[in-house]
């Protein structure tokens, strides 16, 4: 019994700190894409409508990566590893990161975040007012590959079933710092 509770402790202890670095630079890159997305967007105060809204679920990464891979060098030679984190059945959401960004810190940038929402209360939202100016940040998932080195995260605006856009962001972490290289496959409807 105390061999199996050691190997546990040691096995907790290991990923530990491999889980909170993930959480860390999810929230790091988090910040990153709202500082981009949210910078022309006005503070929310009261009565006024917030155009840009924040999709709370962390959205699942598909097959569409897999065109992404074939486009670019980097990603081609790191495709097995990127491609084992396609999880489609992924049921996660964006809580943990999103206070761990606004807790106490960066006040200006969540006024103009606020809330997330569901895809329900976006689209209850965007009825209510009848105009077609509501958008909703949908954020996949990152993919970490080349020792966290790298980072390939899909960023998408959805209004309804026309006027959509998206992007691949490829992010690199430079001396603790993660920034934007590239962006990749941009798409518009």
């Amino acid at each position: 019994m105390k061999t199996f509770n050691l190997h546990f402790l040691l096995l907790f202890l290991f990923i530990s700190p491999l889980s909170f670095s993930q959480e860390a630079d999810n929230t790091a890159i988090l910040k990153i894409i709202f500082t981009k997305y949210y910078k022309n967007e006005k503070v929310i105060a009261k009565g006024r409508l917030q155009l840009l809204n924040f999709y709370c679920g962390k959205a699942p990464n598909n097959e569409e990566i897999l065109e992404v891979i074939s486009k670019n060098d980097l990603l081609k030679k790191n495709a097995t590893e990127i491609k084992k984190q396609i999880v489609i059945g992924l049921n996660e959401d964006w809580s943990k990161e999103y206070n761990l960004l606004f807790d106490n810190q960066h006040q200006y940038l969540k006024s103009k975040v606020n809330t997330c929402l569901s895809l329900e209360e976006f689209q209850k939202v965007s009825e209510q007012y009848g105009e077609n100016n509501q958008r909703l940040l949908i954020v996949n998932k990152p993919i970490y590959f080349t020792n966290s080195q790298f980072a390939l995260v899909r960023v998408a605006f959805y209004r309804n079933i026309e006027h959509n856009s998206g992007r691949f962001l490829l992010l690199e972490k430079v001396n603790g710092e993660w920034i934007i290289k590239e962006y990749l496959n941009e798409w518009a409807t």
